[in-house]
């Protein structure tokens, strides 16, 4: 497990962009066959990722947790961005096609990762932070997530904001977690940008063409600076930062939060004149 120690906003200000990638982004963590996770000391989350094939994978407690298995002290959101698969919790099969979302509830010991066809395997995005209750374990279906629209095709932001763990949803005890699909001919996710101190956020971009990139805006409001982040790459987001991005092509994004509250609209907005 890779650690990563955040940033202030200080120390951000004397980034070159060699130091700013190595820092806040997340290369190489979808690989066939394997488990990838990082640490981040921001908030206690851990970042992973998990692409069974030929076998199955197994949710293995890491040295850093110090804790006899994974979810003994923490909750997991799971994202399926590939083929068809299932996740075993307990020996409770769930089924989860592309975007489907599930919940892993603190005092889960056994789970496992599953593809129905290992030549077109299930990708799932993992994040994970401390839980200081138990709440069940539970799917939520593509089909059965309410969308909620947003942004305009002249403002080159038209998009669909899905809501899976949050609370008026899969309940959680710190974890936020969702996604956002934008339009064919749609560039820009959260804009107006913002900030919110109580959290810290992480961007995980998918659906990205190989051939294109996104460009994340992160830092202080008055002094951005940007991140060319590749499909299935994570981003970071510290309290005091930004989170904001632009594509050469639409994309698609999942967003996750921990901290000190679950308010979805508990943000500081900052206009875009406002931006330096």
């Amino acid at each position: 497990m890779k650690l990563y120690q955040m940033a202030d906003a200080v120390r951000y200000s004397r980034m070159t962009t060699a130091e700013r990638r190595e820092t806040f982004l997340l290369e190489g963590m979808f690989q066939p066959g394997k488990a990838e996770f990082a640490y981040v000391d921001l908030d206690r989350t851990v970042i992973g990722s998990a692409v069974p094939t030929s076998s199955d994978i197994v949710l293995e407690t890491e040295p850093e947790l110090r804790s006899e298995y994974f979810l003994e002290r923490r909750e997991l959101g799971v994202l399926n961005v590939g083929g068809a698969g299932s996740v075993i919790v307990d020996g409770t099969t769930f089924a989860l096609g592309k975007l489907d979302c599930m919940y892993v509830g603190r005092g889960s010991r056994n789970v496992c990762f599953t593809s129905v066809d290992p030549s077109s395997p299930a990708c799932f995005y993992l994040l994970s932070y401390p839980a200081h209750s138990e709440y069940p374990t539970r799917l939520v279906k593509f089909a059965d997530l309410q969308g909620l629209p947003l942004g305009a095709t002249e403002t080159c932001n038209k998009r669909t904001i899905y809501k899976a763990i949050h609370m008026e949803g899969i309940r959680s005890c710190q974890l936020v977690m969702g996604f956002t699909l934008l339009d064919e001919g749609s560039n820009w996710n959260t804009m107006p940008a913002h900030t919110h101190m109580r959290r810290s956020e992480v961007y995980f971009y998918f659906d990205v063409d190989p051939a294109h990139r996104v460009l994340h805006l992160m830092g202080p409001p008055q002094e951005t600076s940007h991140l060319v982040v590749a499909d299935r790459e994570v981003v970071v987001s510290p309290g005091w930062s930004i989170h904001a991005g632009v594509g050469t092509k639409n994309y698609a994004f999942c967003w996750g939060m921990g901290g000190e509250n679950q308010a979805y609209t508990d943000m500081d907005p900052v206009t875009i004149a406002e931006l330096r």
